[in-house]
């Protein structure tokens, strides 16, 4: 028998080269600085998070303030112009956000005004999304006003990750530049969270891209 004929003949065919799979397009995460009060700490918090945020290439962050728009807390079907014109700042912001994270401090065990009224001005626009939190206060870190905000958004048809971040006594936590003081805590909270928004993230994105959401 020849054998070099029969080993020819069964070589297997040439693998094709194989092409790495394609990193999906960065989600569009929109951070909330909830408190609108005079002299707020917020900023302080938010800054801090947003550096985080955009250290990763899996989002692209865009801070919205809510010191910088002057919603009512009177709700209408027919908003006068003057609110139509701060809806116009927003609402778009919204809409094209993957994912959120609401910076809040905690008001007598809960949450802003002001982030009430950004909440109740809008619907589809949080529908099938997922929401993460980063509190600040005193003892509680404001971990009252995210317990509350959780029922909010479970109303809206988003999706909260377990994960928070959250200060207890945060003045203390920050020197006068805005470092926090000792990080390594507070960045592997805020790494987790933005773990598990990633995943929720891409899943609900690729989700409606191929069936509407029935909200």
């Amino acid at each position: 028998m020849d054998t070099t004929t029969l080993d020819a003949e069964t070589e297997a065919p040439p693998k094709a080269a194989e092409t790495a799979p394609e990193s999906p397009a960065p989600l569009r995460l929109a951070v909330i600085l909830g408190s609108n009060r005079h002299g707020r700490f917020g900023p302080v918090v938010s800054d801090w998070f947003v550096s985080r945020a955009a250290d990763r290439p899996d989002f692209t962050v865009d801070l919205i303030d809510l010191a910088d728009s002057e919603l009512p807390t009177a709700l209408s079907f027919k908003p006068s112009a003057p609110v139509r014109d701060q809806l116009a700042r927003i609402t778009h912001r919204l809409a094209e956000a993957d994912a959120f994270v609401v910076i809040t401090p905690e008001y007598n065990h809960s949450y802003p005004a002001s982030l009430k009224a950004l909440i109740d001005w809008h619907f589809r626009e949080w529908q099938a999304k997922p929401v993460g939190f980063v509190s600040y206060g005193g003892i509680s870190g404001g971990l009252r006003a995210v317990e509350h905000l959780r029922q909010v958004f479970a109303e809206l048809h988003a999706v909260s990750v377990r994960d928070t971040v959250s200060f207890h006594n945060a003045g203390a936590l920050f020197d006068d530049d805005g470092r926090h003081r000792e990080p390594a805590g507070a960045d592997a909270a805020a790494a987790s969270m933005l773990d598990q928004l990633a995943w929720w993230g891409l899943a609900l994105r690729d989700a409606k891209s191929t069936r509407s959401y029935a909200g």
